[in-house]
């Protein structure tokens, strides 16, 4: 595609952003005044001229200007160059939005990463048919899981507002207005971006954890509810276009979002058994608020007279058995048998959350049992409406709603528990003291523990006893696990599907959570029953290294395998990319991953158990984020195998689902790479062994620069403290958790999280690359002959080292050095910062180089010129905001150090953090 052809088809979001940008404009210089409307426009033009003409006089008025501000200035200048980035980024969606559907109107072929292109693909290689990809859905799961961590900065009233002025751009796409109308939308506009700017943008208290679940619930609300249930109706037209002797495919509820927000408990001591309790019940008023909202309309909709129209026998009996006895509705048994399944889920709604809704039903009547009885009523409604010459009505709401039942359920979303081994080893630890004095658990070897464990696994009695009082820790996981009975029983459960070990490192960390689980009933082992999955989370990278033979073991115990026997045999297992990264490097993480995925696929077929990854990714490249649809198609062969379950973290989760028609199309990634990916023909070679071995030798060397510095190197720890905002991230009010798991300043106790987000706001981003470019320089000195052909070829042909490249692409992209050597000033010791800076400048060289040579580009991004574009038009508006957060933090220390504070101060360095990730989007 030519320069031209590139600026045409970005003309629309150019001219969005301009519009923006002048209704921001506006709003500054009418609330704020000429005089800051002046300073701030100086200081946009300034830095846009540093950029594009790499003017060294222009970045030095910029840093006088910037430096000249007063504090009342400063903060209004981060206000505007932060909203500037919201609203950039708004128009960056619309314009995917918006390129999508001039796609699709023009009729050409299906874009790479569109399920129709999946699908379209899998006919034409002949792998699959209508049929066959009616059963592979029948048997699948793509779940995408929402987490509640400290990098999503954004106010839900941010959110909002930006929601607002997304809609406004979209009605001025798709419709063709009058100029009325567009005068109309124009004031609207105008009005939203001014609520933007008047509307507080951090939050004044600390984030709990029920905000959290508040907050991941308005995806489900705006997007999720509405959206799932409209790629399910098209993917079964689409299967049944192809193949009508399919008829009317109704697919499996194959995909699921799920959450951890409220069940993660591994590191936050505010997830109690209460917090689990109410955010259960969250979840499901708003799941049973959606049908109750459609099923009032819905009602509205079927005025079908039983003269002008048929019903079936068993439509009639539901009529009949509605509570809903009005004369004006007596000849519409469609109506009625609505009013009678609303008012019984309004009784279900009462049953299981204690108050009516605020609509209430036209009469008492009994609530439902569970979701598939409402499930069957609203068949029976689709079932007459099919038979009697109405099908198209069934096609409509009718059909979402349907959808969204067997999708949601009543308890809209799985709620995955989480907890550390090292906890659940306490908890046994002291349960089994009380109950079987002098058995000293903590102390025993890894044999003694197992066989321990399972005698208590070959016994329905309990451990705990309800006249002991344990500690405070040990009544909490239990109360934890009670809680969890307690909602499969009220909500069914699939409410809490998934039980997640962190820190995983043996058999004995798998079997302590069985005991756990007998202990609330959730494991029944004279029945063989087991009601949640067993997942361990292996994290480090020994951990990766060691995971398929802790699996092999467990395997190999028959009492485990009776109890995957009521899961279907599949057997879950997560693997973790934050921690992975922070321990070994971007590039030994990867590696490690990859090699784990394909040791534990020849482990799982071993035993005959099959196996579905969970995939720990973080939002940055640093916690293994980037494309999520070319991260899947990367995956070892066999290690997809229909099911993937993947984490979506931080400010990705409303970049990727704020928008209800880029949400859609992100669930359509993950669907279509995941088939793709299941169905590709196994290869018919390997991967070559030359490719495994330089992997292997670049991992090494990797390994070795990274832990040399972040480890290893006298006083980092003191430096990434200096030349960072990770105080001053871990004192904003972000989220639930604390940045550290305990109270000190170590690398090792610091958060994977906070880690990432802190290298990102300082514009050096070291843990998407840090070791990448010496690993090169040594595998060229130790093959200076066929070392970069062999390179070249794995970038070309192995789709796992061509990810790889193409993230760390696009975080070294993201990356400035000349910014980040001014954090890295904020180092008072100078030996120290010129020491440390050094090796990172050195290191970031080598890296872009070995990058570039491997690639074969010019310029980093030349592969991806619209990504490209986008960056260098963000950094005018990231350069400013770097710059005054540098000089608050001096400021901000500086007062600290003489024992004060300075609110204003402090505000501006928050803000400055907010303005940064949005303006970078996957900080975090």
């Amino acid at each position: 595609m030519n320069q031209d052809t590139l600026l045409a088809k970005d003309h629309p979001l150019r001219e969005d952003i301009r519009l923006l940008g002048r209704l921001l404009g506006d709003s500054v210089r009418e609330q704020e005044g000429e005089a800051v409307f002046d300073c701030i426009e100086q200081i946009r033009q300034c830095s846009v001229r540093f950029r594009r003409d790499d003017d060294i006089a222009a970045r030095r008025e910029l840093e006088g200007m910037l430096d000249a501000l007063s504090r009342e200035q400063t903060i209004q200048v981060v206000r505007a160059f932060s909203y500037f980035s919201h609203l950039a980024n708004i128009a960056e969606d619309q314009h995917h939005i918006r390129r999508s559907r001039a796609h699709l109107i023009a009729g050409s072929a299906p874009r790479e990463g569109s399920l129709a292109r999946a699908v379209q693909n899998a006919f034409e290689a002949g792998t699959a048919n209508a049929g066959v990809l009616v059963d592979f859905f029948d048997s699948a799961l793509v779940s995408p899981v929402l987490t509640a961590h400290p990098t999503e900065v954004q106010r839900k009233s941010i959110l909002n507002c930006e929601t607002v002025v997304a809609r406004l751009l979209d009605e001025r796409d798709r419709m063709q207005l009058t100029p009325e109308e567009a005068e109309a939308n124009h004031e609207a506009l105008k009005r939203a971006v001014l609520t933007l700017w008047q509307t507080r943008m951090l939050r004044t208290a600390k984030l709990s954890v029920i905000d959290e679940v508040n907050n991941g619930l308005s995806y489900f609300q705006t997007t999720f509810l509405r959206e799932l249930p409209r790629l399910y109706a098209g993917l079964e037209d689409r299967l049944a276009k192809a193949d009508p002797m399919l008829g009317s495919p109704e697919l499996d509820a194959f995909l699921q979002v799920g959450s951890w927000i409220g069940g993660d408990r591994d590191g936050n001591p505010f997830v109690t058994a209460g917090v689990l309790e109410k955010a259960l019940a969250m979840h499901c008023e708003v799941a049973l608020g959606y049908y109750l909202d459609e099923l009032h309309i819905l009602g509205s909709q079927l005025s079908l007279g039983i003269g002008l129209v048929s019903a079936s026998d068993a439509l009639l009996a539901l009529a009949e058995a509605s509570p809903d006895r009005s004369p004006h509705r007596s000849d519409e048994p469609y109506r009625r048998a609505i009013s009678g399944i609303y008012a019984r889920l309004a009784a279900t709604h009462l049953a299981l959350l204690g108050h009516a809704p605020v609509r209430h039903a036209v009469a008492d009547a009994a609530p439902y049992a569970s979701a598939a009885a409402l499930t069957e009523d609203l068949d029976t409604l689709h079932r007459s409406l099919v038979a009697n010459g109405s099908a198209a009505l069934a096609r409509g709401r009718l059909r979402h709603l349907r959808r969204a039942v067997k999708v949601f359920g009543f308890h809209l979303a799985p709620l995955d528990l989480r907890q550390n081994s090292d906890v659940h080893e306490r908890v046994v630890a002291e349960l089994l003291e009380v109950a079987r004095p002098g058995s000293a658990y903590a102390a025993l070897d890894e044999a003694g523990r197992c066989a321990l464990l399972l005698e208590e696994l070959d016994t329905a009695r309990p451990l705990a006893s309800p006249h002991v009082r344990y500690s405070d820790e040990t009544e909490g996981e239990l109360a934890i696990f009670r809680a969890a009975r307690q909602a499969h029983l009220r909500y069914g459960t699939a409410a809490i599907r998934n039980c997640i070990i962190s820190k995983t490192d043996d058999v004995s960390d798998l079997l302590e959570l069985a005991v756990l689980l007998k202990e609330a009933g959730i494991l029944r082992p004279l029945e063989n029953a087991l009601d949640v999955n067993i997942v361990p989370l292996f994290e480090t990278i020994g951990d990766l290294e060691n995971a398929a033979g802790v699996m092999a073991r467990i395997f190999s115990i028959p009492r485990y395998r009776g109890l995957l026997g009521a899961r279907d045999h599949t057997q879950e297992v997560m693997l973790g990319y934050s921690d992975s990264n922070k321990d070994g490097g971007f590039l030994t993480s990867g590696w490690s991953l990859y090699k784990a995925e394909g040791e534990l696929v020849e482990a799982f077929a071993a035993h005959g158990v099959r196996l579905r990854l969970f995939h720990g990714r973080g939002g940055s490249v640093g916690r293994g984020g980037g494309p999520s649809y070319q991260a899947i198609l990367a995956q070892p062969e066999g290690a997809v195998q229909g099911q993937i379950r993947l984490t979506e973290q931080g400010e990705v989760i409303g970049a990727k689902y704020g928008n209800p028609e880029v949400g859609r199309r992100n669930l359509e990634v993950l669907v279509a790479a995941t088939l793709e990916t299941s169905l590709r023909p196994a290869s018919a070679a390997p991967t070559p062994q030359a490719f495994l071995d330089a992997m292997q030798t670049l991992s090494d060397a990797a390994f070795t620069a990274y832990r040399g510095l972040v480890y290893d190197t006298e006083g980092f720890e003191r430096y990434f403290w200096a030349s960072t905002v990770i105080s001053e991230i871990a004192a904003l009010n972000i989220g639930s958790r604390p940045a550290s798991r305990k109270k000190t300043t170590a690398i090792e106790d610091l958060r994977a999280i906070p880690w990432v987000f802190s290298w990102s706001q300082c514009r050096v981003m070291l843990p998407g690359w840090y070791g990448f470019g010496s690993a090169v320089e040594d595998f060229l000195a130790a093959h200076p002959d066929d070392g970069l052909a062999l390179l070249q070829r794995m970038n070309a042909e192995w789709p796992f080292f061509q990810t790889l490249l193409s993230n760390m692409d696009m975080v070294l992209a993201k990356t400035d050095l000349a910014i980040a050597s001014r954090y890295a000033e904020l180092v008072k010791d100078v030996v120290l910062r010129d020491a440390i800076f050094g090796r990172i400048r050195g290191e970031h060289q080598a890296t872009v180089e070995a990058v570039l040579r491997i690639t074969g580009q010019a310029e980093l991004l030349d592969g991806n010129p619209l990504l490209k574009r986008s960056i260098r038009n963000r950094f005018p508006y990231l350069d400013p905001l770097n710059h005054v957060q540098v000089e608050l933090l001096g400021r901000h220390r500086e007062v600290a150090e003489a024992g004060g504070t300075d609110e204003r101060i402090r505000l501006g360095i928050h803000l400055s953090i907010n303005g940064i990730a949005a303006g970078l989007r996957n900080s975090g």
